[in-house]
């Protein structure tokens, strides 16, 4: 049972594989790391085929089935009138009252809180931009699940926690669909044409303060990270060549989805960035960073991390530069190397990595055999327990990933997970058409009440404050409790909800279609398509008990009449095995 790899001897060695000792499980590991693991029927389809036309297959798509997913569905919630987009409650009330008009909505001319109408609106565009992310995040996992392309998908999330920017800064589901966009389309082309499509995309200028960086007052947070993070890493670079480069990068921003050039904010002066002189701007910086050595080097690298293993030598680390820099920024050839090379298929990089919760449960579904993402458990809350939610990465470096990803905490949810895939919940509350908020469910029982509500404190209980806070209300421009209140209303009226279907498993046919007799026979199927790294032999016994004591017999066929829910605690049991979080 035990998972095959290649001898150590293998480590750091990037000679292609040979056909002879192509198997099986070297074609599990590929579809795992190059891709999102699969069912048995997948693996068998790449194992059939030499080396190289596994790899083609996931990396070039030679040979995959051409499907033709659909594309994101808008709820339509969007309304122009609403750009530009005002940063905070106070800038839009404070342009309401210069203005008479705000975000499309024009201010009352008499009467009770004159600019609520203004406030409301503001209050939908940012829970219904929340909502609506939430809707693309479940199409881009379906996407993962679905696509007979997993690889595509796979270097979609790779690029999103690299070039990462969230929802939280930039308020605007389209941007950040359309930054997805440019990572599904171009993620496995060119490396410099990514970074310039990436820098010039709408998300990533809103979320590195674009707008802020103008002639005669840079602001170098766009420069910074672009050298720092995107790009060759820290210390590679002098303070002079970020602000320099923020110079170049003058005059960046977007107009709604569309990136433009102010050129009267653009410093056209001469500049000196990483050794070049010129009047350059940003297109002309990213070039000269893609000239230096060690970009190649530090994308590389970042690269073999994700897909291989964290332990990677200076010596390796070069060869891999080497191999990106003569196919000029090329990412597929560089791919190529790495998942045909001896050093993937070694000890060192087989069952060695920690998935990332979103790996770990588009990898379970595959495994069952599912072709959607199933509405319980919600996708999105059950990875955000697991510390990766989707267009929400903590900071502008992604996710830490490798070993935070695992906790003793994070360990127990990784196994309720698996519970809740199995066992769905009966009483679950879809986040999307429910808010949980307090302060919401607050103004809801004032309404109800028959109080007003009040921008004063809402806990204050007494009959004397309630009355005075009635007064208050009248007098008052507008409120903003009842704003986010009837915020959320609106965007949950216009969101289009998650479809909310549970998960159609049934292990008991796959059971019967793998012809198992016995229970030792079912445990080890399960081990060896839910697993790449099996558990030890003491964990496999006891397996095998627990299985033998929920049939109360060790034959298949006599406990076919109710074989489904033993095998599903049985499933959940080895769901939750150290073991099961390794790729």
């Amino acid at each position: 049972m035990a998972q095959t790899a290649g001898p150590a001897a293998w480590q750091n060695d990037l000679t292609p594989i040979g056909a002879a000792d192509w198997n099986y499980d070297m074609a599990a590991h590929l579809l795992e790391r190059a891709g999102l693991g699969g069912t048995p029927e997948e693996i068998e389809a790449l194992a059939k085929l030499t080396p190289a036309q596994a790899v083609a297959r996931l990396v070039r798509f030679e040979g995959a089935t051409a499907v033709q997913l659909p594309p994101f569905d808008h709820s339509g919630i969007h309304d122009p009138g609403i750009e530009p987009f005002p940063p905070t409650r106070p800038a839009v009330t404070d342009l309401a009252k210069a203005k008479g008009e705000a975000l499309g909505i024009k201010v009352k001319p008499t009467g009770n809180r004159r600019l609520q109408p203004v406030v409301d609106k503001f209050f939908y565009w940012l829970r219904a931009s929340v909502l609506e992310t939430n809707r693309v995040a479940y199409w881009w996992a379906d996407r993962m699940v679905a696509s007979p392309r997993p690889l595509q998908e796979k270097m979609a999330l790779f690029w999103h926690g690299h070039f990462a920017s969230n929802e939280a800064k930039v308020r605007d589901y389209r941007k950040l669909l359309g930054e997805l966009e440019i990572f599904q389309t171009k993620g496995l082309g060119n490396f410099r044409d990514l970074t310039v499509a990436v820098a010039q995309s709408p998300a990533m200028l809103s979320f590195l303060d674009a707008g802020v960086n103008v002639k005669g007052a840079s602001n170098e947070n766009f420069a910074r990270e672009i050298m720092e993070l995107f790009t060759m890493g820290v210390g590679n670079y002098t303070e002079k060549d970020i602000r320099e480069a923020a110079r170049a990068f003058t005059g960046w921003n977007y107009v709604d989805l569309k990136f433009v050039v102010n050129k009267d904010q653009h410093d056209d002066g001469e500049k000196t960035v990483l050794g070049k002189t010129g009047r350059f701007d940003g297109v002309d910086v990213i070039d000269i960073i893609m000239q230096q050595p060690v970009t190649a080097d530090y994308i590389a690298g970042k690269i073999y991390r994700n897909f291989v293993r964290q332990d990677l030598s200076p010596e390796l680390q070069k060869q891999l530069g080497a191999v990106l820099r003569q196919n000029k920024y090329e990412i597929t050839p560089l791919l190529e190397k790495i998942f045909l090379s001896r050093d993937f298929y070694s000890e060192a990089s087989v069952g060695t990595q920690i998935k990332s919760p979103v790996q770990f449960a588009v990898t379970t579904y595959r495994k069952l055999g599912l072709k959607h993402v199933p509405g319980v458990p919600d996708f999105n809350l059950a990875t955000t327990a697991l510390g990766q939610q989707l267009f929400f990465p903590p900071t502008v470096a992604g996710w830490a990933g490798g070993q935070s990803w695992i906790t003793p905490g994070l360990l127990l949810e990784r196994g309720n997970f698996g519970r809740d895939v199995l066992f769905p919940d009966i009483s679950f509350l879809p986040p999307d058409r429910f808010t949980g908020s307090g302060e919401v469910r607050r103004v809801a029982d004032r309404i109800r009440q028959g109080m007003d509500i009040t921008t004063a404190t809402m806990d204050e209980s007494k009959e004397g404050m309630a009355e005075s806070n009635k007064n208050a209300d009248r007098d008052e421009e507008f409120n903003t409790r009842y704003g986010s209140f009837r915020g959320s209303q609106l965007a949950i009226e216009k969101v289009k909800p998650i479809p909310r279907e549970i998960a159609q498993v049934n292990l008991s046919r796959m059971v019967t279609d793998a012809k198992l007799k016995d229970t030792a026979q079912v445990v080890d199927y399960l081990i060896h398509r839910f697993m790449r790294v099996p558990p030890d032999d003491e964990s496999r016994k006891k397996l095998l008990a627990f299985l033998d004591k929920q049939l109360g017999t060790s034959n298949v066929a006599i406990a076919q009449s109710y074989l489904e829910e033993p095998l599903r605690l049985l499933l959940h049991l080895i769901m939750s095995q150290p073991e099961y979080q390794l790729a």
